[in-house]
């Protein structure tokens, strides 16, 4: 996992949203293998990697001025790289929005009513835990999404994220507990 100077690359994106092109240059030289491999571990495609990561630096470059913190550049890549991966995923697999059997495990209760197995076909129901999943705070959303939609293991979504492997553990269960109460508010 590469440790990044966080410092110096705050600095360099303050001279990127000055419109300097060698400090935009530096930054995707310092950050691209780690975008490469996030994006590769998610789509597990490496032609789709290279394009999600092409795809995740024009986003920054035309959204550089936006960051509200410099030293937090990679951080907002990741999560700019994440959209792009899942919504590759969604347009290229129509069946992305298909639930994994082991996260309906995890969410199954005894009240038939709050089952999502017992519905699955129900396409709101299928939406609903969809909007769920987008309503988690983000590292929640990313590491269920990869996890139980793009079925990788706890190992592969941390060296993605590039954390600890109990960091995505702690990530998954309280995701998943939050998910089980959101839909359990709204009845499923």
């Amino acid at each position: 996992m590469p440790a990044f100077d966080h410092d110096n690359i705050g600095s360099l994106v303050l001279r990127a949203r000055e419109d300097d092109p060698d400090a935009f240059a530096e930054l995707y030289a310092l950050t691209y293998k780690h975008i490469y491999n996030y994006a590769g571990h998610y789509l597990r495609d490496p032609f789709l990697a290279q394009d999600a990561m092409q795809e995740t630096y024009i986003s920054a470059l035309k959204n550089i001025r936006k960051i509200k913190e410099p030293n937090l550049f990679v951080a907002w890549l990741n999560q700019i790289c994440f959209h792009v991966c899942y919504d590759m995923c969604k347009k290229n697999n129509e069946n992305y929005e298909a639930i994994s059997p082991e996260l309906l495990e995890v969410l199954k209760d005894e009240n038939k009513f709050h089952n999502p197995e017992e519905n699955y076909e129900d396409k709101e129901d299928i939406l609903s835990l969809t909007d769920a999943i987008k309503s988690l705070p983000f590292n929640e959303q990313e590491v269920i999404v990869m996890r139980y939609i793009n079925d990788m293991k706890l190992e592969e979504i941390a060296s993605a994220l590039n954390c600890s492997r109990s960091s995505v553990k702690r990530y998954l269960i309280s995701g998943r507990k939050k998910l089980a109460e959101i839909l359990r508010r709204e009845g499923m």
